[in-house]
């Protein structure tokens, strides 16, 4: 009977472990990062024409984040995802500050940290964080060297031609932009594939919808919306596709699958730089929010952001509370049961709570800091956003103290601060400083607060990085790229 006893406690003992273990393992997460997408890009943002029926469905059965921010424009916006910072906060190789961030190797990425916790790391699509170009980008700054193990993909932008590596080798000088979007899901799907067995974290930031556009032929001509709205449906068909392929695998319970944008519409690339909704337009469309990409207005940093993992987030919901790119690296970090970085400060913060769908345990009181380039721009806590003064043209802005991305009306003088009730006033249309003095006193302090930290165009924040050896710290950040270019000629005036 004793022995009858230990032989079924040993059987019991043997079957359990492996389902412990299974739920012992950390989950997976998948990120996809679309270049230039507008908040109002998807059926389930209120595309009218755009048919994305796979982001659709994802939405329904996760959660809709709609006060999520990105950073104004493209590699500002990846540094900040990476590194849970604020791009101003960020070193870089020499000790210099640029418009698209040179991430210093001794920063640390989300692939950093989960590597900690035994995560198989890859990167498929854009890097921008080496070098804003296809040629003149720094090796040893790159995916590989980052924190992945795997990285196929591009050193930046599609602006002219794209170049493709696997790893460190370049594989194909002047690649086929049509084919980018399936070669990148196809890679990122190997890659599951292959690391089944181990967490994993597929990083896939998508070339597309960043110009110049381009689809495959089975999407190419098919959106009423144009080019534009091609691009955006074969990148919804490619996410179906990974979601297929977690499904077969059955890996989708334990996976963190999320969808965003790295800033708003390319509004510039649209007719009179309104919304896009031309079959024409090459850029996309902001909904009811201001403006679009390179800009602080609502429509150049909110971006639709879907979650989804079964049985981990709640279908069906809707998150209005902010949280933003930079939150995800210490959001992943609790979830993967890895360490945060304590030698340095972040501007991310958990949100795991968010993604159980625990509202109600958010900071009421969180704060969110707009930059644009080297400059903090606005404030916001709860519904309240503050645009602080700024000239029309700031010289401290360089090239983008005229910026031509956006609409004449969007680029103004600010005399006074600017308070907005997003609740109310989501296209921040009209300001109601005047009525709420108390409000504005309070988010003034607060944006000083922020320039004392992390840093203004005419002040080095106390917590800005600085990696390389330096004889003093300066006193302005040391940017580089963003002096204007005289007209006058040598020896005239």
């Amino acid at each position: 009977m004793i022995r009858l006893f230990f032989s079924l406690l040993f059987v019991a003992t043997f079957f359990a472990y492996p389902l412990h273990a299974a739920a012992e393992k950390p989950p997976n997460f998948i990120v996809i990062f679309v270049d230039d997408l507008g908040y109002a890009d998807l059926g389930c943002f209120g595309s009218p024409d755009i048919k994305t029926p796979r982001l659709d469905a994802l939405a329904k059965e996760g959660m809709r984040f709609t006060h999520f921010y990105a950073q104004p424009i493209c590699g500002p916006s990846r540094t900040a995802l990476m590194t849970g910072s604020h791009p101003l906060r960020v070193a870089e190789k020499g000790n210099v500050k640029q418009l698209h961030p040179v991430v210093h190797s001794g920063e640390i990425t989300i692939a950093e940290v989960l590597k900690t916790k035994g995560y198989a790391t890859g990167c498929f699509g854009k890097w921008d964080m080496a070098g804003h170009s296809q040629m003149a980008f720094t090796p040893d700054l790159m995916p590989n060297d980052q924190g992945f193990d795997y990285f196929f993909g591009t050193p930046s932008s599609n602006d002219q031609f794209v170049n493709l590596y696997r790893n460190k080798e370049l594989l194909e000088k002047h690649a086929d932009m049509a084919d980018l979007t399936k070669r990148y899901t196809d890679e990122a799907i190997a890659f599951i594939e292959q690391n089944q067995e181990k967490p994993f974290f597929a990083y896939v930031p998508y070339t597309m919808v960043h110009t110049r556009l381009d689809a495959s032929k089975d999407f190419k001509g098919k959106s009423p919306r144009g080019l534009y709205g091609d691009t955006v449906e074969e990148i919804d068909f490619s996410c179906g596709r990974i979601l297929d392929t977690l499904k077969t695998l059955n890996l989708a319970e334990n996976t963190y699958f999320l969808f965003t944008s790295d800033n708003g519409p390319w509004l510039s690339k649209n007719k009179n730089h309104l919304d896009g909704k031309l079959p024409s337009d090459h850029g996309g469309s902001a909904g009811e929010l201001r403006s679009g990409k390179v800009s602080t207005w609502e429509g150049g940093v909110r971006v639709p952001t879907i979650l989804w993992a079964p049985n981990r987030v709640p279908a069906d919901v809707e998150c209005n509370q902010i949280a933003a790119t930079i939150d995800l690296l210490p959001t992943f970090a609790n979830l993967a049961g890895a360490e945060v970085p304590t030698d340095r400060t972040l501007d991310g913060v958990d949100i795991s709570h968010l993604f159980a769908g625990k509202f109600e345990e958010a900071d009421e009181n969180r704060v969110f800091r707009y930059y644009f380039i080297n400059t903090l721009q606005a404030v916001r806590q709860g519904k309240w956003k503050l645009h602080l003064p700024r000239p029309a043209k700031p010289e401290w802005l360089g090239n983008f103290a005229v910026n031509r991305h956006i609409a004449r009306e969007d680029w103004i003088e600010m005399k006074e601060p600017y308070l907005v009730n997003l609740e109310d006033d989501p296209g921040e249309i009209r300001s109601v400083a005047a009525e709420h003095p108390e409000v504005v006193a309070k988010l003034l302090e607060l944006a000083e607060e922020a320039r004392r930290d992390i840093g203004d165009f005419d002040r080095v924040g106390e917590n800005m990085r600085f990696f390389d050896p330096m004889e003093t710290r300066p006193e302005k950040p040391p940017f580089t790229g963003l002096v204007r270019k005289s007209n006058h000629r040598k020896g005239k005036k």
